[in-house]
């Protein structure tokens, strides 16, 4: 078993290494052109490929390597790495006289001039050649750092195998003392050295049960094998029995908790110093000539691949109100690809200009959280810088004159209703701008702009959304979200889905970065309702002060930041971080980095973390999170544990049951398998005492017959199909789960030693003659023609073997049938799987085997008694086996229903003894439950005058932004 076992183990891997080896090899057998100044262009195999190499890029072609372009220019898809199948495109590195290295000189804009491995190639446009010099290759590129951290998965500190291990060296421990006991009674009775060696040897094999790796493995496939049924695949099978101690979910918002669309719901202008009426966004509304429709017209990354305009879905929706078109490059140079032309539609309201020349364009990033674009009014000479971006971000780079006055409240008017709002801006380039306004830097041209008014885009939940926020509230699993939309629009979404309370109180936190004439600064805004309340500015560090308040109830509330704030917190306020995250609900404005960070800052508060989203800029999050879900349909989907193709949040309730109900499949495999092994052990030590023990055929009709049936068996129930309000045991050791295991084993123990020492009390025992029993002499126990037949088949004594007595007998019907009643009590069915009865196989199992040990109990065939090394007891001796039996059966069922699996009864005891968790975050619950000034609302903080990060109750923190030197 353990040779079939391990072998399968291994073809598993060879098959999935394997895999993973022509995924990577795919890229590594292709040919690929190569140019060289004197060879010129010549086809190469891309596994030869260096770094340095000058490779030409070919249309529809799959990307070998990381590479730099640097002429020309093309169109590609990502989706193998960011999830998101929208074509980029991608310019070569300018040609500048800049000593500064090329990656510091274009900012973030740098990944624009780079090809990734594993992106396909759409379209190419160049005079030329397109021309990439190969920067990475193999394992080095960003495909294959996606393999490797499949290949090298994060690490998981899973209590249940760590417990598990140390259980096992319990386990190995107690064998030793078998072993030792073995040899002290065989020897001292006189038998063979090898005799002694192998009876000491088989007690290993008995107390540790080798089918215990294969036992608790088949509980988690079949668990997947459910997942994928339900639609969610798995790539990390280890990762399901995680998912049943998840106890904090985060969600992204656009496209996970709301639809992916957006659709424009109205035009906010600007005229300066206020804001004008919206304009509603009807089929047949249009905007009339002027540097608004500009920047909706021209500010954006679509293009025309195959005759159809293609790209993000905001910028379509954006340009498809203004009714115009995109004109389609003509001609095979990059320049003609750089630069795109629009015009005004049929459809659109006649404008006193042709059409726009977009010249170059600054491509949006999260981090910088805006785009702009350098245009050209066709056939003029009128040039224009337009911006797109966050409503704050925007403003920043705007005249201050050209800002309403009221841009704050109407900004929140919108976010607060769950809109998604835009900002626009511009400005007009000067002549002396002109001359080169190709080669302008972003910093050159985003500043001093005009502020041009709002984008309005409607969001909505989908529909799924609130009925699974309210069973993950119900199964008190705490929801958060993580988003980078605008934080007044994440917090309204999140009151409107269920994950915020409407009664509840949500605290808005900004804080503010140090200056030479400040330090860094905190502040609390209380929203409730339309109403905003603003208090005191907190310095750092800050000294909370107990006032001595009467420890009442406090009614809900969370709070609510940006990611910018959470990085000035994270660096300065870490002991208010960590308060602030026991109830922080909603995180907006955040990068892919802060995402990471985030979700490790609640793992180090003792949180099991799920994360759920469906972007590119999620998958960091992914990986890091114990539970990673992915809506997505992109092979980006590998770099997250779980796929679902349902595009929804429906499966995150659907991989929690499934996760509990694995895990505590995991937990009654193996103390059926440790209960197996003790009921085997205490068995055979009984009858080393006599210096005999189990017979080959007994012990495999209990290891193959009972137990592995029975453990392959037994894990086939599937998921309760509502959660329950708490969460199975996360560790073996513990004490409802050790009593469980003890109590049973004392049951056994008691029930084997009382069959092995009464037997010998009966008056028909006679340990040299184990016929003596069913003679006719003493007593009708057989009827007369199957006593005469019995009698005259076992005259001759000679046939005896080694292993017939009456102890054998006996001790081996108590453990066999002690067995299955440990498999029927562990094999427990609610809160976390479905009644025990459901499982037909398990129960139909469990019934053939109870019918063939009653019928080995009952039955007096000799032939049978004989194969099985068993003797012939009086009837009334058997029914004494079934009383024991059942008094083992009533107590062990009584013990688990009434007090290893009582919960009322654990949480008294808890209450009792002032026994409180060890897990950090609960601490602090506890801590924060007795300060009367936290949340810090209506009193004053005492600043201190230091300006070092303070140190965490819960021990020293180390940034991880300053544990990776290179941050790019």
């Amino acid at each position: 078993m353990s040779l079939i076992c391990i072998g399968l183990s291994v073809y598993t891997l060879r098959q999935q290494s394997i895999k993973l080896h022509r995924l990577v090899e795919s890229h590594n057998n292709i040919k690929v052109s190569v140019y060289g100044k004197q060879k010129g262009i010549f086809h190469e195999e891309s596994r030869h490929l260096a770094p340095g190499d000058v490779i030409v890029v070919e249309r529809n072609s799959l990307l070998p390597c990381d590479a730099l372009l640097i002429s020309g220019a093309c169109i590609v898809n990502e989706s193998m790495l960011t999830g998101e199948s929208i074509p980029v495109t991608k310019t070569s590195l300018p040609n500048v006289d800049n000593t500064e290295p090329w990656k510091v000189h274009s900012v973030d804009d740098y990944k624009r001039h780079i090809l990734f491995c594993g992106t396909q190639v759409i379209q190419t446009k160049s005079s030329d050649y397109v021309k990439a010099v190969v920067m990475r290759t193999g394992f080095n590129t960003a495909k294959g750092d996606l393999v490797r951290s499949i290949l090298y998965p994060k690490p998981v500190n899973y209590k249940l195998y760590r417990d598990a291990l140390i259980f096992l060296g319990f386990l190995i421990g107690l064998s030793l003392i078998g072993m030792i006991y073995a040899v002290c009674v065989f020897s001292l009775k006189g038998s063979d050295a090898g005799e002694v060696v192998k009876k000491a040897l088989d007690v290993i094999t008995i107390a540790v049960p080798p089918a215990l790796p294969a036992a608790l493995t088949a509980g988690i496939i079949y668990a997947q094998k459910r997942l994928q049924k339900s639609g969610i695949f798995c790539i990390s099978p280890q990762r399901i029995n995680l998912c049943g101690s998840v106890n904090l979910f985060c969600f992204d918002k656009t496209g996970t908790l709301t639809e992916d669309g957006l659709d424009l719901w109205g035009i906010v202008p600007s005229n300066g110093y206020r804001f004008q009426d919206i304009i509603p966004t009807t089929s047949s509304s249009s905007l009339s000539w002027g540097p608004l429709l500009g920047a909706m017209a021209s500010c954006h990354s679509l293009i025309v691949l195959d005759g159809s305009v293609q790209g993000d879905p905001l910028d379509l929706k954006m340009f498809e109100f203004t009714c115009w078109d995109i004109e389609e490059a003509v001609g095979d140079s990059a320049q003609s690809m750089q630069t795109m032309t629009v015009k005004p539609g049929p459809e659109a309201k006649k404008v006193t200009v042709e059409g726009i020349i977009i010249l170059q364009q600054f491509p949006f990033s999260s981090g910088l959280q805006r785009m702009s674009v350098i245009t050209q009014i066709l056939n003029g000479d009128e040039y224009a810088v337009y911006m797109k971006g966050a409503p704050e971000m925007v403003a920043s780079f705007c005249k201050p004159d050209t800002i309403p006055t009221n841009f704050s409240e109407e900004l929140e008017l919108y976010t607060k209703q769950g809109f998604r709002v835009i900002g626009l801006a511009y400005k007009i380039l000067n002549r002396s701008e002109n001359a080169n306004v190709k080669d302008l830097k972003r910093d050159e041209v985003e500043c001093n702009l005009t502020f041009l008014g709002l984008l309005v885009m409607e969001n909505r939940l989908k529909l799924e959304t609130r009925p699974v926020l309210k069973e993950l509230s119900n199964a008190r699993v705490r929801t958060v979200m993580i988003t980078g939309d605008n934080l007044q629009t994440a917090v309204t979404v999140a009151k409107n889905s269920g994950m915020i309370s409407e009664s509840s109180t949500v605290i808005l936190v900004d804080a503010k970065e140090p200056t030479d004439s400040r330090l860094a600064s905190i502040t609390w805004t209380v929203v409730e309702g339309m109403k905003m309340k603003s208090f005191e500015e907190v310095d750092i560090c800050i000294d909370i002060q107990n006032n001595g308040k009467p420890d009442l109830e406090k009614p809900p509330y969370y709070f609510a930041m940006t990611g910018s704030t959470y990085d000035v917190i994270l660096q300065y306020f870490n002991n208010l971080l960590q308060k602030m995250l026991i109830n922080g609900t909603v995180f907006a404005r955040m990068s892919p980095g802060q995402k990471s960070s985030l979700v490790e800052e609640f793992q180090k508060l003792g949180y099991y973390v799920g994360m759920c989203g469906d972007g590119a800029n999620d998958c960091g999050a992914l990986k890091m999170a114990h539970v990673g879900i992915s809506l997505s349909e992109q092979e980006a989907s590998v770099a997250s544990p779980f796929t679902s193709n349902t595009p929804n949040i429906e499966c995150v309730p659907q991989l929690l049951k499934e996760g509990r109900a694995a895990l505590i499949t995991s937990f009654c495999v193996f103390k059926y398998m440790a209960l197996y092994s003790m009921i085997q052990y205490t068995g055979v030590l009984l009858l080393y005492w006599q210096l005999n023990t189990y017979a080959n055929y007994q012990f495999l009709f209990q290891d193959l017959a009972i137990t592995t049936i029975i453990s392959v068996t037994m894990s086939l129930n599937q998921a309760y199909p509502k959660l329950a309000p708490y969460r199975p045991p996360a560790q073996l050791i513990s004490p409802p789960l050790l009593l469980s295991v003890i109590l049973n084993i004392i049951l056994s123990l008691i029930v084997q030693i009382c069959g092995f020492v009464i037997v010998q009390k009966q008056v028909w025992y006679n340990a040299s003659d184990i016929y003596s029993a069913c003679r006719p002499a003493n007593g009708s126990y057989l009827n007369d023609t199957s006593r005469s037949n019995y009698i005259l088949q076992q005259q001759d004594l000679t046939m005896r073997t080694d292993y017939q007595s009456y102890e054998n007998t006996t001790v081996w019907l108590l453990g066999t049938l002690n067995c299955l009643i440990v498999a029927f009590v562990f094999s427990k069915g609610q809160p976390f799987r479905k009644p025990t009865y459901t499982n037909y196989i398990f129960v139909i199992v469990i019934l053939v085997q109870v019918a063939v040990c009653l019928f080995l109990l009952f039955a007096n065939i000799s032939n049978l008694y004989r194969a099985m090394e068993l003797v012939c007891t009086p009837l009334l001796w058997r029914g004494s086996i079934i009383i024991m039996l059942l008094i083992i059966l009533a107590l062990s069922y009584a013990s688990e229903e009434m007090l290893i699996e009582n919960r009322t009864l654990w949480n008294s005891m808890k209450r009792l003894t002032n026994y409180r968790s060890k897990s950090p975050y609960k601490k602090l619950q506890h801590l924060l439950s007795k300060d009367s000034d936290w949340p810090p609302l209506s009193h004053k903080e005492v600043a201190l005058p230091t300006d070092k990060a303070q140190k965490s109750e819960l021990g020293d923190y180390v940034n991880p932004s300053f544990e990776i030197s290179e941050s790019v």
